[in-house]
């Protein structure tokens, strides 16, 4: 188990370097992406301004306030409430995603097997963050640096500045491992060892 900061553009051998259990810290540029956001691009054909490659994303629809454009919030939005939504509604995009170039997905509750494929394929990886942490993952945003496809508000495509996001816990990896399937697998083997105990069959 080891930590790593990580600073896109991530390489893909950074990527590689990571294993499930190791924690890593974001410094730097983070991509809020989410369910409008996400089926405006692959499902309608719309376009980013924003190039993925190296880059890491975090599953969101932030909370933010308009404010008089600044050096501190060039894009006349300030982050009020930034939080992680669950990924599973997002599964099928991260294929995607990873072909155009995104190394890190930041997310809630796990992603499924064909995002494990892609990531052990292309070389990314899921890190996951506890839910009901938005305020404090807040305050690791030092602003939202620019945004796009705007009109689908809340759940346009942010870029965040952040800084010390995390640690992070490596979820899934790019070697084929799963914390999830970890956790399914000794579940299942402890609910078969209860319900022997019990005498069911």
């Amino acid at each position: 188990m080891a930590h790593h900061v990580l600073r896109p553009p991530i390489t893909e051998a950074q990527v590689r370097a990571l294993h499930v259990n190791d924690t890593v810290t974001l410094e730097g540029t983070l991509f809020g992406i989410r369910d409008a956001n996400l089926i405006a691009m692959f499902d309608r054909g719309r376009k980013t301004k924003f190039d993925w490659q190296g880059q890491a994303a975090i599953h969101t629809a932030p909370n933010v306030k308009r404010v008089p454009p600044s050096p501190g919030h060039p894009t006349g939005y300030a982050p009020v409430c930034v939080g992680t939504t669950t990924s599973a509604r997002m599964e099928r995009f991260t294929r995607p995603l990873v072909q155009q170039g995104l190394r890190i997905i930041v997310g809630k509750g796990g992603l499924a097997q064909g995002s494990l494929d892609a990531f052990r394929e292309l070389g990314a990886a899921y890190l996951a963050i506890i839910g009901g942490t938005a305020a404090l993952e807040t305050t690791w945003i030092d602003a939202i640096e620019d945004v796009d496809l705007d009109d689908l508000h809340p759940e346009s495509i942010w870029k965040f500045r952040v800084h010390g996001f995390g640690p992070l816990l490596v979820a899934m990896d790019s070697h084929g491992a799963s914390l999830y399937d970890e956790v399914q697998r000794d579940s299942r083997a402890r609910r078969a060892q209860t319900l022997a105990r019990l005498g069911v069959k």
